[in-house]
């Protein structure tokens, strides 16, 4: 993840306020006051009214961790942020990926904290965590319910302090073979997945931390050790290279004696000084190459730029959206609209050390990059002349500054923001001089960066190329980083002691929640059109928004009427977000751009879906944008040529995709083959190639319609002025219309492998499951099998992914669930796993099914009563969340107090019903499993389980004659019996010699 990302776009920098208090000195002043444990106060924000502020604390203990807290008593729950200011940006030449390799380490247990039961304690909490690295820092965080705040301190204390000597071989062997899993997945075997590695060691010079990923390179995971792990941990997490940052519902002094308890007596690390590196100078155009399993070339153009907190940062990304961002840019203008690429945008990202300015486009299959490289430069030359206008830089700022108000809507957003700019800038409270610095940008600041970073300046030029051949570069290599020079850094690994913590109270007791805190699910007012549509809204007036929410049934499913046409909802649904009676497309997005709002419409399976989000004083001018779009679409011939020209490169291109490709044969063998939901939502070439302009008007004249919609409102408005601003919808015409049943599908008659060969793919994608008959409900079977599955597939550490994950290090992780909605819908268990693991991965997948089904233990049912019972506290936060809530409560006419009912049924739950609802509804017998794969890893050793083996090809179609399951092989659901043994926390840890994780940047 970019800095830019993580500060509100990275919004430039400038002086801020001087809040009352503040000061900057990070060394105790004669006034400062000396409180519990020692802690300093640095400074104290408050706001005042109409500011856009984060009122906080700021504290320094004697062991030099920073203490930032944040009271937001809007919700009850806290989240909890610890960031350490290292990232792969302090590893060197054969040690890369290092710090992501340490973050997984850091979820393996400690002293204090047995092995996988991070996780399941802060889940058990009701909460949810995670940690991710990129190139400057890696953060640990946790959501919980204010009551389970102390734990969230005592577990993320315990890591910083008492890590080393819970670390094994073992944990230490499972967790890279994860790390790896994780580069196959989110690199390796994804397309143009390592675009970004090939950029940026051809920008940066031999040995410059930028000049790999922070994923690293597996043969740099390979030699590394577990004295690299402890030294690593011993240099850059001591508290001094910390940052501990609480917001929630909170009381400041409450956290501040925790964090003395726990963190106070950890002892300083070493001094980490600030780091810093020349930019990259570039004597000619660099161009490189590589080629991959796509079915698009690509041609990136990276010049260099600046790091985060520059004061050029903000007008570079204002001439990035100029230039390739949105539909008034000059590469959609110049690429999208003629046709000439799929893709194209340019975007400016800023790290601590350096800045990248990028231009991204994918041709259409027949262009030369070469060409492509020539109308991409052909768009420079024309900001050349044309400059950046008044227009286009006020529509950058206010679209920025929405998503900055926008980011504000968590307590975790603001956390995340005091923690980083604390990290950065040694001063959580940038976002006042980021919004001043936004607001200053004028036309010639950005005609000016363009002059100094773009203009004549050397680029480097990376083409990714198809594996066939059939496409050359835009030019021949002609770069490679000299090693000349380079000296390996020396961040001082000798003589690092590991000393542990004296504490005055016992740390092995886990600490006790307080009460459990009231959740309120939002009230809500209601109301009913004449036109048959559903109006129902939330007061929220945390922060100045409004999010609404249209559905109108129908979607995918409509197409059963007419299969001929399947993918016309999503094609209908794309040429809405174009133009209207009264505007172009262009005309329309720069309307939103002015107003920073939203409003997107698109199609899923059972609906089409509006969602809008603006800012309050914007909202009466978003809803005029709203009837236009809604009411009066333009759908001109060329808008719908373009898009529909996009789908059918968007369908050939899925078989380059084993995650789609095993999607798609898993929907074609689950559902009956007559069933519109055996075909892609986004239809076939034959299907979209059928569909004309006047196909795409007569299923929006006769299926968009008030009588099959629900409206959600929530937000800083109240009902009045919501109803009086959308009263134009009273004037929307209801219709007659049938919406189509689905079709019942015929069950397997016993379990088979499908098997789709993919060359090359570095993993193999599976499906396991069935078309389940259950269909959408909150008290009845469905809802009770959600719970009965949470212990199997639901939780990070569930049955599923502790053992393929965890124990076996097959996968990055692995997950199943039910999904169904009106219709029935289906079980799936998934995974993408390690190609030579792929037999090995389907034995584990069924044995894990077929086991569950003979109950769960006491520990489970606790853990399972525990998670679900309290994460309430962390479900109606945002305006999207309670929108979500309140749209749910329409589609399914939800009684108000389901929730309450839920509460009941889950604390009266027990584990014999969690095994009836498995052995009803969990048939291991009889259900398909879909690989995806490179046949020469991946096919091997399938045929041994015991299962009949099926040949598919992309289509779905037979390749070859079934492989009938060798006589000689005991079914392998018979084979494994699972004890059901009651585990301990203590005795878990002896047992599981594995690890934890999370997504990682």
């Amino acid at each position: 993840m970019t800095r830019n990302h993580l500060l509100l776009l990275g919004l430039g920098a400038s002086l801020s306020m001087q809040p009352a208090l503040a000061q900057k000195n990070p060394m105790p002043a004669k006034t400062s006051a000396t409180l519990v444990g020692g802690a300093r106060l640095v400074e104290k924000v408050t706001k005042k009214p109409g500011e856009l502020v984060i009122p906080y604390e700021k504290y320094v203990l004697p062991n030099g961790l920073t203490v930032v807290i944040t009271e937001d008593h809007s919700d009850p729950l806290v989240h909890v942020d610890v960031t350490y200011h290292v990232g792969s940006a302090r590893e060197q030449i054969g040690k890369s990926g290092f710090a992501h390799f340490f973050e997984h380490m850091m979820f393996q247990g400690s002293d204090n904290v047995g092995d996988e039961q991070h996780f399941k304690l802060v889940t058990a909490a009701g909460g949810t965590l995670n940690g991710s690295t990129n190139r400057d820092r890696t953060n640990y965080f946790e959501t919980v319910p204010s009551n389970q705040l102390e734990t969230a301190l005592w577990l993320e204390a315990d890591r910083m302090g008492f890590l080393l000597d819970a670390v094994t071989q073992q944990k230490f062997e499972v967790q890279r073979s994860t790390v790896k899993n994780e580069r196959g997945q989110n690199y390796d075997n994804r397309p143009y997945g390592l675009a970004s590695e090939n950029v940026s060691k051809t920008l940066y010079p031999y040995g410059h931390p930028y000049s790999w990923l922070t994923i690293g390179y597996l043969e740099d995971l390979d030699r590394s050790n577990v004295d690299d792990l402890k030294n690593f941990f011993l240099r850059w997490y001591g508290p001094n290279n910390a940052t501990l940052t609480v917001g929630g519902d909170v009381k400041t002094q409450d956290v501040l004696k925790l964090a003395a308890k726990y963190f106070g007596p950890i002892a300083k690390g070493p001094a980490v000084a600030a780091q810093q590196l020349p930019a990259p100078k570039l004597s000619q155009d660099r161009y490189v190459s590589y080629q991959d399993n796509v079915r698009f070339p690509m041609l990136q153009v990276v010049f260099p730029t600046v790091p985060s907190g520059h004061p050029d940062e903000a007008a570079l990304d204002a001439l990035a959206e100029i230039i390739g961002q949105g539909k008034n840019s000059l590469l959609y203008k110049n690429l999208i609209k003629p046709q000439q690429a799929v893709q194209a945008q340019a975007y400016n990202a800023s790290s601590e050390l350096a800045g990248e300015f990028t231009i991204m486009a994918l041709p259409f299959p027949g262009k030369a990059l070469t060409d492509l490289e020539t109308e991409v430069r052909a768009t420079l030359a024309e900001f050349e002349k044309t400059g950046a206008t008044a227009e286009q830089v006020a529509r950058f700022k206010s679209g920025t500054e929405a998503q900055v108000v926008n980011s504000l809507a968590s307590v975790r957003g603001k956390v995340s923001q005091l923690a980083a700019n604390q990290t950065y800038y040694n001063n959580p409270n940038r976002l006042p001089l980021e919004l001043k610095a936004l607001r200053a940008v004028t036309p010639a600041d950005v005609n000016r960066v363009y002059e100094k970073y773009i203009r004549g300046k050397h680029a480097v030029v990376l083409s990714v190329v198809p594996k066939t051949g059939a496409v050359p570069p835009a030019k021949a290599d002609n770069y490679t980083a000299s090693q000349d020079g380079y000296q390996a850094p020396n961040y001082g690994y000798e003589g690092l002691i590991y000393t542990k913590a004296t504490d005055s109270f016992d740390r092995s007791k886990q600490p006790k929640a307080g009460a459990a805190p009231l959740v309120q699910v939002p009230e809500v007012w209601q109301s009913r059109f004449d036109n048959g549509l559903r109006v129902m809204g939330n007061r929220n007036a945390e922060i100045p928004t409004a999010t609404l929410l249209l559905t109108i049934r129908g979607g995918h499913r409509l197409e059963q009427l007419n299969r001929n046409q399947a993918g016309i909802a999503a094609l209908t649904a794309a040429l809405m977000n174009e133009g209207t009676e009264k505007y172009t497309s262009e005309q329309f997005s720069a309307e939103l751009d002015k107003l920073g709002s939203t409003i997107q419409v698109g199609a899923s399976d059972d609906n089409t879906t509006v969602y809008v989000q603006s800012l309050t004083k914007n909202l009466p001018a978003t809803i005029k944008l709203l009837e236009q779009r809604l009411l009066h679409p333009r759908f001109e011939q060329a808008d719908f040529d373009r898009l529909k020209k996009q789908t059918l490169e968007g369908i050939a291109n899925q078989v380059t995709q084993p995650v789609v490709i095993a999607n798609n044969a898993f929907a074609r063998l689950v559902y009956n083959p007559a069933d519109i939901m055996s075909v892609p939502a986004s239809g076939t070439a034959a299907t979209i190639t059928g569909i004309t302009l006047d196909d795409v008007k007569k299923f929006y004249e006769q299926y968009y319609a008030p009588n099959v919609s629900y409206l959600v409102a929530t937000g800083d408005v109240d009902q009045a002025t919501f109803t009086t601003q959308l009263g134009f919808l009273k004037g929307w015409q209801q219709k007659q219309i049938s919406l189509p049943a689905g079709e019942m599908a015929t069950q397997p008659d016993k379990t088979r492998i499908y098997f789709v060969n993919k060359d090359g793919a570095a993993q193999s994608e599976i499906r396991v499951g069935y078309l389940s008959p259950l269909t959408y409900d909150v008290t009845g079977d469905y809802y009770r099998a959600y719970l009965s599955n949470y212990v199997l597939g639901g939780a990070f550490n569930s049955r599923i992914n502790l053992n393929l994950r965890e124990d076996k290090g097959y996968t990055y992780g692995a997950r199943s669930g039910f999904q169904a909605t009106r219709h029935a819908g289906p079980y799936t268990a998934a995974a993408g796993v390690r190609a030579d693991a792929t037999a090995a991965s389907v034995k584990e997948f069924m044995s894990e099914i077929q086991n569950y089904r003979n109950g769960i233990t006491d520990e489970e049912l606790q853990f399972l009563q525990a998670s679900v019972g309290q994460s309430d506290a962390l479900k109606y936060e945002t305006g999207q969340q309670k929108a979500a809530f309140l749209s749910r409560l329409l589609e399914y006419d939800l009684p108000m107090d389901y929730v309450k009912q839920q509460g009941v049924i889950l604390n009266s739950l027990r584990k014999e019903d969690v095994q009836g609802i498995a052995q009803k509804y969990l048939p291991a017998e009889k259900m398909y499993i879909v690989v995806v794969g490179d046949r020469a890893q991946a096919f091997p050793g399938l045929n041994e389980l015991g299962y009949e083996v099926v040949e598919l090809d992309n289509d779905g179609n037979r390749v070859a004659t079934a492989t009938p399951a060798p006589a000689a092989i005991t079914p392998p659901l018979e084979t494994e019996k699972m004890k059901v043994v009651t585990k301990s926390a203590k005795g878990k840890k002896e047992k599981r010699k594995s690890k934890r994780d999370k997504d990682k940047d």
